[in-house]
């Protein structure tokens, strides 16, 4: 490379961000939710025989929530907390959690993509169990990874309650 060349090379220019939906956050993007921002810490993309959807781990100042985003027949959001509940396999049709009487929805394995603190179970498979309560309000999540069983509590939401901000 000549002396001129070096001196007259085009300036690299920073790689465009792309403005960032549900479907494509990134970890590090921050999202702003009921007036409080969480980072972005980990990103599982689960896959069951082609239906996908995706849960985002969102760390706060002062506790993790996890976003969960699916296109069914249209948009379902839902922001879940990890709770402590004693359960093993065989997980029943009906569990009554912290008070809420939860019925069996939706049951199945899903092989999972995880990304930041998710990359521990990248490539795995998980079984996975959705329930929901009488009025369909609150929902309960159960996977289990090969013996740990993991629960999680959570609610509808609606778009507009979530503000992303893609990290540079």
């Amino acid at each position: 490379m000549s002396l001129f060349s070096k001196l007259f090379k085009k300036k690299q220019s920073k790689p465009e961000i792309k403005e960032r939906n549900l479907f494509n956050m990134k970890v590090n993007d921050i999202v702003t939710y009921e007036l409080e921002d969480f980072q972005v810490v980990g990103k599982l993309r689960y896959n069951d025989h082609g239906y996908e959807w995706i849960a985002y781990q969102l760390l706060g100042s002062d506790e993790t929530l996890w976003l969960s985003v699916e296109m069914d027949d249209e948009l379902e959001l839902a922001m879940y907390k990890s709770i402590k509940h004693k359960l093993s396999e065989p997980i029943p049709e009906k569990l009554d959690v912290n008070g809420t009487e939860y019925f069996l929805d939706e049951k199945g394995q899903a092989r999972v993509q995880g990304e930041g603190r998710g990359k521990n179970v990248d490539g795995r498979e998980v079984k996975y169990y959705d329930f929901a309560n009488e009025e369909e309000d609150k929902f309960l999540s159960i996977e289990v990874w090969g013996s740990e069983v993991e629960v999680s509590e959570g609610y509808e939401i609606d778009d507009y309650e979530i503000k992303i901000l893609a990290a540079s």
